[in-house]
Order: C-alpha cells, then sequence, then structure tokens
C-alpha cells in the first residue's frame, strides 16, 4: 500500500526524475535512508517503472502524429495489439471500448512514412475499419499528474 511518504517520495521524482536519494530527502524533509529504501520499494512494487528522457521528437525530424482508431476482425485484437507494440513509431497503443477496438498513436518523420502505415494496417485481414486523425496542435503530451494524499 502507498502511504503519504511514498506519494511525497513520488511527486519528488515528477519534478526531477534524475534526483537522487538526498535530493528527494531535501525536497520532502524525510530522511535520506528511508527515501532510498522507499525509492526501491517503489521500483520494485512497480510503482515507479523506470527513469526515463523526456524526447522532443518534433526536434529530431517527428513532425507528424497521428491517431487510429481501429476495428479488429474476430479474435484478430491480440495479434493486431502485439504487431502495433512492436513497431518503434507508435507510441501509444490502447484497447479500448466503444465502437473502435484499438487506438494507437504514431510519431512519423513525414505524412509518407505515415501513409505507409496506414496501409499496412488497412491491408491486414483482421483490421475490418481504420480511422485516422493527424494531430494539428499537440496540446499536452506524456503529462504526469502529482499523487493526491486523499486519492488513496
Amino acid at each position: 500500500m502507498v502511504d503519504d511518504t511514498d506519494r511525497q517520495v513520488v511527486n519528488a521524482l515528477l519534478q526531477d526524475g534524475r534526483a537522487s536519494a538526498r535530493d528527494v530527502a531535501a525536497e520532502t524533509g524525510i530522511a535520506a535512508t528511508t527515501v532510498s529504501r522507499r525509492m526501491d520499494d517503489l521500483e520494485s512494487n512497480g510503482v515507479i517503472d523506470e527513469y526515463t528522457v523526456d524526447v522532443d521528437y518534433g526536434a529530431l525530424g517527428y513532425d507528424v502524429t497521428a491517431v487510429f482508431q481501429l476495428s479488429i476482425e474476430g479474435d484478430g485484437l491480440a495479434r493486431i495489439v502485439d504487431q502495433l507494440r512492436s513497431r518503434d513509431e507508435m507510441i501509444a497503443v490502447y484497447e479500448v471500448t466503444g465502437s473502435h477496438d484499438i487506438v494507437a498513436v504514431g510519431k512519423f518523420t513525414d505524412t509518407e512514412a505515415m501513409n505507409a502505415r496506414i496501409k499496412s494496417l488497412l491491408t491486414d485481414s483482421d483490421v475490418r475499419a481504420a480511422s485516422t486523425s493527424v494531430v494539428l496542435n499537440t496540446v499536452c503530451e506524456n503529462e504526469q499528474f502529482p499523487i493526491d494524499p486523499s486519492d488513496a
């Protein structure tokens, strides 16, 4: 169970994912040994999955973001999800309720690369229907939020 001390540690790491246990201790007022132990526990319990770099894909030339909504035939869902997950350009893949079975988000260098991905999806026999939206403006992306003690 996550308690208030864990929440403080997580919130400090959300502000600076590269912070050391000593930095988090200074930020939170919690002893560094306690912070270190809590960070280890949060990692081993899967609360903190990994420490990553926040990449600006647009700065690297990935100027096209597309959202795919797919309806899948029969039992092809697992295969299509695995196929999408294995593609580097797909940054998010969700199984969803509603009129579609999958929503996926991809980043592409240009519309030609996006179009090739769309065509490969449309020619897959398990894809019954596909709808694609091109993102015009990214308002926020990959945002995380502080853990509120009242959320427990």
